[in-house]
């Protein structure tokens, strides 16, 4: 074979191959506060339709989890977090949770990750979060799960006090007591640290000094050098992704991965300018096709969860109820392709 025949080769080769990776490392948030939403069996159907291969529940959703069986989707749970402190204070109630919630489901759904309790750090219970996780790991183990399904809890970038540079990226002096102790028992366990990262916040937080591309990764330029490491960031969302690489890597937990717990653009409900159907498109568009690229820190593929699936009218008025990629009448706020 000749060279030009061999770079031929590699070229369609690495075209065919990045948006089979990225399919596989994207996930949708399935979110249900919506009082008009499309039944269980029919938004599973809707998130197979847009080749989802993983989905983010926010409790175990009975009629959500019969309808995930045999399709394998691969399922993240979240434990709520008004039952943190029960299951933090009592190993049983981890052991019924168990028995009730993913027992009568397996394995017939793909379980793959448990979340204990969503942004609740820091906060007036997250003293329970590192307990409840031990509990439920160990409840797991104790009927035989637990190589199968990781356990984690999913934070907010709220944990990071210092974020840039991103190789300077600490914990907040309020987060880090927690934080340090639960990375710490990640590497061990080796499940990931799940971080909710939305560059639309800091964008909207701070429009003096970052720039709409930057965070709807359509610079196409260097918009951050790290005087430290040398990395070249093109995107605010690896900026903010390798501050929490970095925070773990100074609270002695290096090697923990991170799982892109949330992500997201709404669609509406905020500035004109910004909260924009095109906008939303872009962004979450170009999330997908990232995913298989991972950060200037950590390179390959890592797995996102788009949200959210649904435009949800019973949460807040505004932007809350604007994030989804379909309407509730399931037909597509905007398209989006995971090939």
């Amino acid at each position: 074979m000749t060279s030009a025949s061999i770079l031929v080769v590699l070229f369609f080769s690495f075209h065919l191959v990045v948006p089979y990776v990225a399919a596989q490392s994207v996930g949708v948030c399935y979110g249900m506060l919506g009082d008009n939403l499309p039944s269980r069996p029919e938004a599973v159907q809707l998130i197979q339709s847009v080749g989802f291969n993983k989905v983010r529940l926010y409790g175990p959703d009975g009629d959500a989890l019969n309808a995930l069986r045999n399709t394998g989707i691969e399922v993240n749970v979240d434990v709520a977090n008004e039952d943190l402190q029960r299951m933090a204070n009592d190993a049983s109630f981890a052991s019924s949770w168990i028995s009730s919630n993913i027992q009568p489901y397996s394995p017939g759904v793909s379980f793959k990750y448990i979340t204990v309790g969503n942004e609740v750090i820091p906060g007036d219970a997250d003293q329970y979060v590192l307990p409840a996780m031990k509990n439920m790991v160990g409840a797991l183990g104790s009927v035989g799960l637990g190589d199968q399904i990781k356990v984690s809890t999913s934070v907010s970038m709220g944990v990071i006090g210092v974020s840039y540079p991103p190789s300077q990226g600490s914990f907040s002096d309020q987060a880090a007591p927690i934080m340090g102790p639960i990375v710490q028992y990640l590497a061990s366990t080796g499940a990931p640290l799940m971080v909710n990262v939305y560059p639309y916040f800091s964008y909207v937080g701070n429009r003096q000094a970052i720039q709409l591309d930057y965070a709807l990764f359509t610079a196409n330029r260097v918009v951050v050098t790290d005087p430290n490491s040398g990395l070249a960031y093109t995107n605010l969302f690896d900026a903010m992704v390798d501050s929490v690489y970095s925070a773990m890597e100074r609270a002695g937990a290096a090697g923990v991965p991170i799982q892109v717990s949330e992500s997201g653009w709404p669609s509406a409900g905020g500035d004109s300018t910004v909260t924009t159907i095109g906008n939303a498109q872009t962004y979450n568009q170009n999330l997908v096709r990232h995913a298989a690229q991972g950060t200037p820190k950590r390179p390959g593929p890592m797995e996102i969860f788009v949200f959210a699936l649904f435009n949800e009218d019973q949460k807040p008025t505004g932007i809350e109820q604007n994030w989804g990629l379909f309407y509730p009448s399931k037909q597509p706020v905007y398209p989006i392709s995971l090939n």
